[in-house]
């Protein structure tokens, strides 16, 4: 098996026009950044939704990818788990985020200017009606599994009870049925205010120069939380070495990375929580947790099964016993990728 085989398609963009979000606002054009692997059948019945992490893209799973999630080429692909041999797999990048969807770096048409700080408020759901819609016009009829990691993960779950009937199944990788609401889960609010002391930052009107250095400081403290120290112990034993190369991957991504999508991507959170609707769930569900994630605890699988049990979801749950933290459902993938593809192997 060539880990080296990149199966995946240029970035597409699909322009689904006006689109109205639940919080009451409207976007004048929706445009949608996706990349495809794999050939739909002609029943369209063959596609997997491939879902994102919140700081990642959607080519998360492309071989030699680095997100903070970790990289999924171990997992998608000819021959994997989520073997695109057979099936048709879509990475939309989700809806607000900087790297070709809509989103706050875009041109807001009434003013000619990027929306900033004025990005109209919206939720996961919206996200997944956008998807929807995406896969419509792709002639997708019925996925066989959304599939995403961390918010990907939350997608997943989001799709499960939006449109029960549209999947057989999700996989939902170190991810909760709601927004964290502890100490490493910065608000909305929060990343703002950290933002203030920038003098790039002109309350979020900061194109184009951005605030690089802040965000490279915030991406440093956000790949410590997730685990790269343990991912980049064996190639750098040195502890001032390994800081050297983490602030230089975090440098990298300030490049690329908008500030006001960080803000608009954690503000959809604050109205993200799928457990009053789990019992809307019909698809057949694979949950995995990192066992040392500590955003995403080992402790959440005994409230969050038992939450799929009182509903009568068919769910299956496992535990990815790595030293990688919150990458490790792709840094560390070999370790759950057996259950993986015996899960997709069901569906």
């Amino acid at each position: 098996m060539n880990q080296a085989v990149n199966p995946w398609s240029e970035t597409r963009i699909w322009n689904g026009g006006e689109f109205p979000l639940e919080r009451g606002g409207r976007l004048a054009k929706l445009e949608i950044a996706y990349a495809t692997a794999g050939t739909l059948s002609p029943d369209g019945r063959n596609a997997v939704l491939l879902t994102h992490g919140y700081t990642s893209s959607h080519r998360f799973a492309e071989p030699a990818s680095d997100g903070a999630e970790g990289g999924w080429a171990l997992l998608v692909g000819p021959g994997r788990a989520v073997d695109t041999n057979k099936l048709f797999v879509v990475a939309p990048n989700m809806l607000g985020s900087c790297h070709g969807t809509t989103g706050p770096a875009s041109i807001d048409p009434a003013t000619g200017e990027p929306y900033g700080p004025t990005f109209p408020e919206y939720t996961v759901a919206d996200m997944v009606r956008g998807q929807r819609a995406l896969l419509d016009a792709l002639g997708v009829k019925h996925l066989v599994a959304v599939v995403g990691p961390s918010y990907g993960g939350f997608q997943a779950f989001q799709w499960a009870v939006t449109f029960p009937d549209f999947m057989t199944g999700i996989v939902a990788a170190v991810t909760a049925l709601k927004r964290p609401r502890d100490e490493n889960a910065n608000t909305s609010a929060d990343l703002a205010k950290g933002f203030e002391h920038d003098p790039g930052w002109n309350g979020g009107h900061c194109y184009p120069g951005g605030i690089k250095a802040t965000m490279a400081k915030l991406r440093v403290r956000t790949l410590k939380n997730y685990g790269i120290e343990a991912r980049l112990a064996p190639k750098y034993p040195d502890a001032g070495e390994r800081e050297r190369a983490i602030e230089a991957i975090a440098a990298k991504w300030a490049e690329e990375f908008d500030p006001n999508s960080l803000i608009a991507l954690r503000r959809a959170l604050d109205f993200y929580d799928i457990t009053p609707h789990v019992g809307r769930i019909r698809a057949k569900v694979l949950y995995a947790i990192s066992r040392t994630d500590k955003l995403f605890p080992p402790s959440l699988e005994g409230p969050t099964m038992a939450a799929f049990r009182a509903a009568g979801v068919d769910a299956t749950y496992t535990l990815i016993d790595s030293e990688l933290g919150h990458s490790a459902s792709g840094d560390d993938a070999a370790k759950w990728e057996p259950a993986l593809r015996d899960f997709m192997a069901r569906l």
